[in-house]
């Protein structure tokens, strides 16, 4: 499993109706895709610190490194930090706007103000973070830091132990309680609960399945279940095939997703009805959701139609409303890799 960032404080919910449902991981519906053990500091639950005066600096020199999505080298800090939270965009960009409670996808990197030591770094790794800007789930500094900011923009900013990781520090990762930190962020993307896959449709021409819209304007798209016997093996096709990156079958994917029962063709679960994304790890959910993923390219619509055998059998969740040996049929939008 690849290593996992600094900056998690707590792990966003995962699929609560479906993780570890079906199969042997029972317990990892406690658990989501963010939970992989991490060498890196994280706090242990939301900040109470008041919000932060935004400040232009003192900010280190980027000396190396300057242009977006490079790896960036950060001079060591020469006067006293700020006490506040000193942020600047360093390179504008275009993109959707970052709003509080968004996810984004970004590089980064972090180091100590008063050493200039590394402590953690995305472009080493060859993954960008994808994280929720939501108390709770990051450092208070990136919440504040970069909400308002655009995709396509690199933020730099300075960190105080206020809105960093406290005055424990974490020893761990050699941060000092009294520690300012600076991070370098690009930000790739940013997703909300109306975001969309991106891609080309894919003719739906098997009447045996359901068919599937193909609206990408963030509402939940239609699934009509045809008036036929439901498929005993998995069935998982594209309705719209993006150009991103394969999920792998150890990877965690951020989703909008759409379950109905093929008996009935009733909703039983969806984000689009809680108006919130959701994140999990492909070993933490049924079968038929990590073998139906798997192989599937990063900005997706995927068909999933899951036997019984492949879902929760005749052990479905208390209250989920789905019935013992149903077959069930998902639209999912992949809409990042974690």
């Amino acid at each position: 499993m690849r290593r996992r960032s600094l900056l998690l404080a707590t792990v966003p919910a995962g699929l609560v109706t479906l993780a570890g449902c079906g199969d042997d991981k029972s317990d990892s519906s406690k658990e989501s895709a963010s939970a992989t053990p991490s060498p890196s500091p994280s706090e242990s639950g939301p900040s109470q610190a008041p919000a932060p005066k935004i400040v232009d600096g003192p900010l280190p020199a980027i000396t190396a490194g300057v242009k977006f999505d490079e790896k960036p080298t950060v001079a060591k800090g020469t006067v006293e930090p700020s006490a506040q939270l000193a942020v600047k965009t360093v390179i504008p960009g275009g993109g959707q706007t970052v709003a509080e409670n968004d996810y984004i996808q970004a590089n980064y990197l972090g180091q100590i103000w008063a050493t200039a030591k590394v402590f953690d770094n995305s472009y080493d790794r060859g993954t960008p973070l994808v994280i929720q800007l939501a108390q709770g789930s990051i450092i208070d500094g990136w919440r504040y830091a970069l909400t308002g900011k655009k995709a396509g923009s690199r933020v730099q900013m300075a960190v105080p132990p206020t809105w960093g990781y406290g005055t424990q520090g974490n020893a761990q990762a050699g941060i000092k309680g009294t520690d300012t930190l600076v991070f370098v962020v690009d930000i790739q993307a940013t997703f909300n609960a109306k975001s969309s896959a991106k891609g080309t449709d894919v003719t739906q021409d098997d009447a045996a399945l359901p068919k599937v819209g193909t609206n990408t304007d963030g509402k939940a798209p239609s699934i009509e279940v045809p008036k036929a016997d439901a498929p005993k093996k998995l069935v998982a096709n594209y309705v719209i095939e993006g150009d991103g990156a394969e999920v792998g079958a150890e990877d965690a994917v951020l989703v909008q997703y759409k379950g109905v029962q093929w008996s009935n063709g009733e909703e039983f679960d969806s984000t689009y009805s809680r108006q919130a994304l959701t994140s999990f790890s492909l070993q933490q959910v049924v079968k038929g959701w990590s073998q139906g993923l798997t192989g599937k390219k990063v900005g997706s619509r995927v068909l999933i139609v899951i036997p019984p055998d492949l879902g929760y059998g005749d052990n479905p969740p208390q209250g989920s409303g789905i019935e013992k040996g149903a077959t069930l049929v998902f639209s999912v939008d992949i809409l990042a890799k974690m």
